[in-house]
């Protein structure tokens, strides 16, 4: 049994409470803020194709995907650990539960990143605005 109750407004709060009060014993109850948002989200992936697509890492190329555990490791300052049959792994957490201001944080690590890189963010929202609405931003 899962109910999730957003505290916006006082006729929520007195629902959430009532759903406590009702409970079966073993069940808990967590409070915590909201996780990001889909235009967020939407946001994310603009940026991460960009850097992608104009930034070499270290004599490397990185996929979005990878650009995306190097911010978060980044914004987390995640600890590396050496992997069971070599390399490293990155202690990573993931961008979906994060909540939304912690995501505003990453969203601006990678604006800093790029602008310092000089990567330019419009044309990669142009087209991904382009190819999801139909229409250019």
């Amino acid at each position: 049994m899962r109910r999730v109750f957003f505290l916006e407004h006082d006729l929520a709060r007195q629902r959430a409470m009532q759903a406590v009060q009702q409970a079966p014993a073993g069940l808990m109850v967590v409070i915590q803020e909201k996780t990001r948002t889909l235009d967020q989200n939407a946001l994310l992936w603009p940026l991460l194709t960009a850097v992608s697509n104009q930034v070499i890492w270290h004599g490397t190329k990185l996929s979005p995907n990878e650009w995306k555990d190097v911010f978060t490791a980044a914004l987390k300052r995640q600890k590396v650990v050496p992997g069971i049959d070599g390399g490293f792994v990155v202690c990573a957490s993931k961008t979906s539960t994060m909540p939304k201001g912690e995501f505003s944080d990453l969203l601006e690590l990678i604006y800093a990143f790029g602008a310092e890189r000089n990567v330019d963010f419009h044309e990669e929202r142009r087209a991904t605005s382009e190819a999801n609405y139909g229409v250019a931003k």
